[in-house]
């Protein structure tokens, strides 16, 4: 019997860095690829997709010729969807959520704080059987400044609100937020961050060389939490860490 069926499924989030190491200077997608595979999540939630780049197909050798999506999913994850929030004349960037159930792809809103600074709160829904209930999926990656995030954590949780109906909800990805101003709101609207419910704190998950910074996060409502890790072996191949968790529909 499988964990979906049992109604127990992983979730895994993480800014790809736009499939770099740390300082740019190696291609790193494969190897994002083949970690990722070897934990098995159910859903992935992943932060500057480099959907498209002429320019890496150009510089390294290796660059996969078709769309990210395609290349990290083929073969293993069911289903995805891709939010566009950065477009330049060698390609776009943006947010994924991949699956290995079938996804009710909703849209990827424009929650841009700044003209300079392009981001998006990107919706789907995932329906593990008809036994269960759907679970309302958002990924998305904050502003840098402060006032920017409180303005965008507003919208978030008024799209929430607008879309769930109070059905289980996941929001993961990069909050920018090393000063944990976020979890007090979204307590507020329903949710716990499945670090700070299992160890009081969220995870440091910035810079990945030596993580200082809780910067990633995996907020839930209507699930219960039974583990959280920290993909520390992930290192070199992002300027973020990678974290897990297993929840469970109840």
């Amino acid at each position: 019997m499988t964990q979906a069926k049992t109604g127990r499924f992983t979730v895994m989030s993480m800014n790809v860095h736009k499939g770099l190491s740390p300082l740019h200077r190696h291609s790193t997608i494969y190897q994002l690829r083949q970690r990722m595979r070897s934990h098995h999540p159910d859903l992935l939630f992943l932060q500057e997709l480099q959907q498209e780049h002429r320019g890496r197909i150009r510089r390294f050798a290796q660059w996969p010729l078709t769309e990210l999506t395609h290349f990290l999913s083929e073969d293993f994850w069911h289903d995805w969807h891709y939010g566009k929030n950065v477009e330049y004349p060698d390609g776009h960037h943006g947010n994924a959520i991949l699956s290995k159930h079938p996804l009710h792809k909703g849209q990827n809103y424009d929650i841009s704080a700044y003209r300079f600074e392009r981001r998006g709160l990107l919706h789907s829904v995932i329906q593990f059987d008809d036994a269960r209930p759907a679970v309302h999926c958002f990924c998305v990656h904050l502003a840098l400044f402060e006032r920017g995030r409180e303005r965008q954590l507003e919208e978030i949780i008024r799209y929430i609100e607008e879309l769930t109906n109070d059905a289980p909800t996941i929001v993961a990805g990069d909050f920018n937020d090393w000063r944990n101003r976020v979890s007090a709101p979204m307590r507020i609207a329903g949710f716990q961050e499945v670090f700070e419910a299992l160890t009081g704190s969220p995870a440091k998950t910035f810079p990945s060389v030596k993580p200082l910074l809780p910067m990633d996060r995996i907020y839930v409502r209507g699930l219960k939490i039974h583990s959280a890790e920290i993909l520390h072996e992930w290192m070199k191949l992002s300027d973020h860490l990678g974290i897990a968790a297993e929840l469970e529909l109840i």
